[in-house]
């Protein structure tokens, strides 16, 4: 993708030498944030297309730089880390992160997630000639804005959780398999995508349960995932 700008936020010197020098042999453009407070600054002067992002900064926790750029943008932001826990992750997730690689983590992976983004920006889930409105029981999809409500409250989903949402919607009452979402929503996927999935979808599963019903998303394990019809 042209003029593809990646902004680097990682204080680990040794870590970052090895970023950015994937990145030039991969001809990736790029900017160098060693804490929060440059992230947010390069952030608003450079507007990245990609932020990679380490959680254990000096000054500021990347989870609280996550939420501060979510509050004006939604650029992709990939979390590079050594919090390895579900919980650390599903944190990450909620506040707004598209994706999540745990250190140590394999160059050729780091290269996948970064061409996964550059797909995605290109190539949305959901095409123009889409209905505008789907609806399903008291879940409502409104694809001209994307806003999503459920017994009309507004939902606050991440940008992965909406694609997510949106590829059941279209398929609402099919069993897609893990691989058919992963290849949707991450390009050709690899076998760590596998579990980013079941994190994402355990997010997105706790944010439709109503008082009715359990969740609108059905688990079909070994398989993939279903959204019921209402």
């Amino acid at each position: 993708m042209k003029d593809f700008k990646i902004l680097i936020v990682e204080d680990d010197k040794s870590i970052m030498n090895l970023i950015t020098t994937t990145l030039k042999i991969n001809q990736y453009a790029y900017i160098n944030a060693g804490n929060g407070t440059e992230a947010l600054s390069l952030c608003t002067s450079h507007h990245p297309d990609l932020i990679l992002m380490d959680l254990g900064l000096p000054d500021i926790d990347g989870i609280e730089v996550i939420r501060t750029i979510r509050t004006w943008s939604m650029t992709p932001i990939v979390v590079i880390s050594a919090r390895g826990e579900d919980e650390d992750k599903i944190e990450a997730l909620d506040t707004g992160a598209d994706d999540y690689l745990t250190k140590p983590f394999s160059v050729n992976e780091l290269l996948a997630r970064i061409r996964a983004v550059q797909r995605r920006l290109q190539y949305p889930v959901m095409n123009n000639d889409e209905q505008a409105v789907f609806v399903n029981g008291d879940l409502k999809i409104d694809y001209a804005s994307s806003l999503v409500t459920l017994e009309e409250k507004q939902l606050h989903l991440t940008p992965i959780e909406y694609k997510l949402l949106c590829l059941l919607a279209k398929n609402a009452g099919k069993v897609l398999t893990h691989s058919y979402i992963i290849d949707h929503i991450w390009g050709n996927g690899i076998e760590s995508d596998i579990v980013s999935l079941r994190v994402y979808m355990t997010g997105l599963r706790k944010k439709l349960k109503t008082e009715k019903e359990e969740s609108l998303i059905q688990t079909h394990i070994g398989i993939g995932y279903q959204m019921i019809r209402m």
